[in-house]
């Protein structure tokens, strides 16, 4: 293959690029995402080393260009550099370790610190495990929040999962292969047995899997197995009717600080599955207890 025909080298304006990079499989990446990885002038990468084989796989040179490694234990002392480097007339990649960078990734004080320079800063969108995940997940994704990695202590564990557990989307967060089981364990003591679960894992690659059904269900599916690599976790929505009192005046405040008595009403009782009468006079009790 001629890798000339596949990215070009252009000269970009100076700002910060964001590029998402394969999570698995290397063509999984843009023809935009190569471009700006062989045009800027400086590339900045969570881990060097995979970025480096991802660009000779796709035959970018490096050249005489710095390829930086950012990632939480240098931040703060690289980002003045890299920001510096924008102001001074420079285009800047950074590219995530896998996915799209800021989802479970170190750019964020990157991007806070470019936009408080007032330069440049746009993405190259691409791969995300979390997308990934929800498009073979076979749940609910009119709705569906990612809430991170799931803590590692078992009662910060317990904690976390119940108050994901209220959700009226799907709910996705990423866990370690080794805590898996018991994670799940912990869910099944919290959520109602019907509640549907999916685990993804190894996406994109050969042995691509997802296990889906109920929480017991997927326990079964993993007992006697040890799994490998990140994995993707996705929680069904709660049951209609399953929230609290508490929780239903909670979202209607919400509700009303930024629409009318009818429309809040009508987007809680949508959202929990509760008569629009009933909470529509709830709404108009805490409207005029607020004015």
């Amino acid at each position: 293959m001629n890798h000339s025909q596949v990215h070009r080298v252009e000269r970009l304006a100076a700002g910060l690029y964001f590029v998402a990079t394969p999570i698995g499989t290397a063509r999984d990446i843009t023809l935009r995402a190569l471009d700006i990885l062989a045009s800027a002038d400086v590339i900045a990468a969570e881990d060097t080393r995979n970025t480096r084989k991802l660009m000779d796989i796709h035959g970018i040179a490096l050249g005489d260009r710095q390829l930086v490694s950012y990632h939480d234990h240098n931040g703060e002392k690289v980002r003045p550099k890299l920001i510096a480097a924008i102001e001074a007339g420079k285009s800047v990649a950074y590219a995530s370790d896998a996915g799209t960078p800021l989802v479970a990734d170190p750019g964020y004080g990157l991007m806070r610190g470019a936009i408080e320079a007032d330069v440049l800063v746009t993405s190259a969108p691409g791969p995300s495990a979390v997308l990934a995940a929800l498009t073979v997940a076979g749940l609910p994704n009119d709705r569906f929040t990612f809430a991170g990695f799931v803590p590692n202590a078992k009662g910060a564990r317990r904690a976390f999962l119940s108050g994901i557990a209220k959700s009226d989307g799907t709910m996705i967060v990423f866990e370690s292969p080794k805590r898996i089981k018991a994670m799940l364990d912990d869910l099944s003591d919290i959520v109602e047995p019907e509640r549907q679960v999916a685990v993804a894992r190894e996406l994109t690659k050969r042995f691509e899997e997802v296990l889906r059904g109920t929480v017991s269900e997927v326990q079964e599916l993993a007992e006697g197995r040890t799994f490998k690599g990140e994995m993707v976790v996705m929680l069904d929505k709660a049951p209609a009717g399953s929230a609290t009192d508490e929780d239903v005046e909670a979202a209607l405040r919400d509700a009303l600080a930024e629409h009318s008595v009818k429309d809040a009403a009508a987007i809680v009782a949508d959202m929990y599955g509760r008569p629009k009468r009933e909470i529509y006079q709830q709404a108009l009790v805490l409207h005029k207890a607020a004015n």
